[in-house]
């Protein structure tokens, strides 16, 4: 008896996936347990395995073919069974050694025939040289009797010089990528399927920048004495956090302080939320992943450190359960890593806000009395849902950011 191999449910809100890749191919023997196919579900690369011994029958679901939850994958049953509309694949079996060919006896040189079927009067000896020089004798006009071929005629043939050999046609161009939306292509495009994760992407950023009107204030923050602390951890502890680890902790802290800014929108009810859950985004090469520490606001700075740090690792090497990037109250962008002086981060829905982080750069500060001096700074942008929340609200949580990150040694009081 085969059986049906379905797209899994992986989350409660999950309803479809994309086939990455098959592993098992038509005719490959599975036993249970085996990897038969990669599926893309939300954000998260999975593996789907066979739950029984056999063969695998049938491939339906192509490569980057989206397929609904419980949508029919594949057939893996016994080598032979009939599936669907058409024979399932037998199982494969090496192919047996092929057994050495007898070498061929030595075969006379054929005589040469016209193109128009009749004999060409050659002699034997030019017969032999022509075949011994490859020259092909059916254009070679010969000089002996009745227009007899003979070895100096073949001779000469061999020494004359070669025609041109005729250009071969140029192949046909490769058919044009076409666009679905009239879009001009040009020449050197390509087109790929939005899948997978990139298109779960694409379909939330839509989603918020359509349903949420933004807002994004931008502040400059003094961090020259957060940097000097983060070296005086690192010399009395022994640890090494980093300046992400510090704004995470700082975050979480300022977020239970000022509530109003952990709230969501559920049609025509606000929901205050009760507990500062950080979404953390992080890059991956395809597309973007925002796992979640859950209660930042009560852990000390070395096991928030370690927990964004394990996400963050996890997260690149696709190990992260789906529990593991749902659930956030509140999201942290940093780009400060590449450099970035400022940007506006798009809103995580269901979050009312997100924070911007940019990069730590020198400025020359001038004090009341004139005098110059070197300070660290760094900007923060940011954005925020303002159906839910005031510009004053916003400006006063980012006030209060700001402060704690001017002064840091409250960041862990």
């Amino acid at each position: 008896m085969a059986f049906e191999v379905c797209m899994p449910q992986l989350g409660l809100t999950m309803e479809e996936g994309t086939v990455s890749q098959w592993i098992k191919h038509e005719g490959d023997a599975v036993k249970t347990g085996d990897v038969l196919l990669e599926i893309t579900t939300d954000k998260l690369t999975n593996e789907v395995t066979s739950e029984h011994d056999g063969v695998l029958l049938k491939i339906v679901a192509q490569e980057g073919e989206d397929v609904p939850v419980k949508g029919l994958l594949c057939y893996v049953g016994q080598s032979g069974e009939a599936v669907g509309d058409a024979p399932a694949a037998a199982a494969a079996a090496p192919a047996a050694p092929a057994a050495p060919a007898a070498p061929a006896a030595a075969a006379p040189v054929p005589a040469p025939v016209a193109a128009g079927g009749a004999r060409i009067r050659i002699s034997p000896l030019a017969r032999k040289t022509a075949a011994k020089l490859g020259v092909d004798v059916s254009g070679i006009v010969g000089s002996g009797p009745s227009g007899r071929i003979r070895q100096q005629d073949v001779l000469a043939a061999a020494n004359a010089p070669k025609a041109a050999a005729p250009v071969a046609a140029e192949p046909a161009p490769a058919a044009k990528p076409v666009s679905k939306t009239g879009l001009e292509l040009m020449e050197g495009d390509t087109v790929s399927k939005l899948a997978g994760m990139r298109k779960v992407v694409a379909q939330r950023m839509l989603q918020s920048h359509t349903e949420i009107p933004p807002v994004t204030q931008n502040t400059k923050v003094d961090v020259t004495e957060l940097m000097k602390f983060r070296k005086m951890l690192l010399a009395e502890t022994g640890n090494k956090y980093s300046v992400n680890d510090l704004i995470l902790k700082a975050t979480a802290k300022c977020l239970r302080q000022h509530p109003e800014v952990l709230v969501s929108l559920d049609g025509d009810q606000i929901i205050q939320r009760a507990h500062v859950n950080l979404g953390m985004a992080v890059a991956l090469d395809a597309g973007l992943i925002v796992p979640v520490i859950r209660d930042a606001d009560r852990m000390g700075l070395d096991a928030l450190s370690a927990a964004a740090k394990d996400l963050a690792s996890r997260a690149k090497g696709n190990k992260l359960t789906p529990d593991e990037y749902k659930g956030s109250t509140f999201s942290v962008s940093n780009l400060g890593m590449f450099g970035i002086e400022t940007f506006t981060p798009i809103v995580n829905q269901p979050d009312a806000a997100i924070l911007g982080v940019c990069a730590v750069e020198d400025e020359l500060v001038m004090d009341d009395e004139g005098n110059i001096s070197k300070h660290q700074v760094m900007r923060l942008s940011f954005t925020y849902d303002h159906r839910l929340i005031d510009g004053a609200v916003a400006a006063k949580f980012v006030m209060a950011l700001r402060d704690l990150l001017e002064k840091p040694m409250s960041i862990i009081l």
